[in-house]
């Protein structure tokens, strides 16, 4: 009686924290920033996405950074909220399946937030974020991807996709994880980059997708 109490506590529970990843990724850093602080809808300038790759080229690197770490830390926070049910502190394969629930929920709230007349951006800081606690040395060498890419082309929708393919690619072959959620994980997280690249591909295979600066700031008073 006392154990199927327990279990059906739980089961009310996870919808409830399924939605809490959704608000927390719904948070809209980029355009609390620049309303908060430049006095402007970052939606208004540049492509209009409320993302950290218009941020960058709108606010410039120091603030492009700060929102992209931002939203990264969503992920992660969204994703890690399994440790409220402690039914999935042993339970590794549950674990994962509902981490994987979680991280997708908070990756859904950053691309189409309440908090910002769902009109969000591409949710890629939040799926690393994600990634970061659901595989985190993957995740990490992906990020020295992102990186490195994004120094060497200064094209953040470019950085994304080859990050998102290879972290596919690290989990299906470099790691061959045996776990098929971890494996459907890896690709579910290359289709997302992908899907929401979409005009993006179509710009940089017509060589008109723009560059970031990475070492520029925005005056506060323009």
């Amino acid at each position: 009686m006392v154990v199927h109490l327990f279990i059906n506590l739980e089961e009310m529970n996870e919808p409830i924290l399924v939605l809490i990843a959704y608000l927390i990724g719904s948070i809209p850093t980029s355009v609390w920033i620049s309303k908060a602080i430049f006095n402007i809808d970052i939606r208004d300038y540049g492509s209009g996405n409320p993302g950290a790759t218009n941020t960058f080229r709108v606010l410039g690197s120091k603030w492009g950074s700060i929102v992209m770490m931002v939203d990264v830390t969503k992920g992660i926070i969204a994703t890690s909220l399994y440790i409220l049910i402690p039914y999935y502190l042993n339970n590794e394969l549950a674990r994962t399946n509902f981490m994987i629930v979680l991280g997708l929920a908070s990756v859904i709230g950053h691309i189409f937030p309440i908090w910002a007349g769902f009109r969000g951006g591409k949710g890629v800081a939040t799926i690393l974020g994600m990634a970061l606690a659901i595989q985190p040395i993957v995740a990490l060498l992906c990020l020295l991807v992102f990186l490195f890419t994004l120094i060497t082309t200064r094209f953040v929708s470019l950085s994304s996709l080859i990050a998102g393919v290879a972290f596919m690619v690290l989990i299906l072959f470099i790691f061959n994880e045996k776990e098929t959620m971890y494996r459907l994980f890896g690709i579910i997280v290359a289709l997302m980059v992908i899907i929401t690249h979409q005009k993006n591909i179509s710009r940089l295979l017509k060589g008109t997708e723009n560059k970031v600066p990475l070492f520029k700031s925005r005056n506060k008073n323009k």
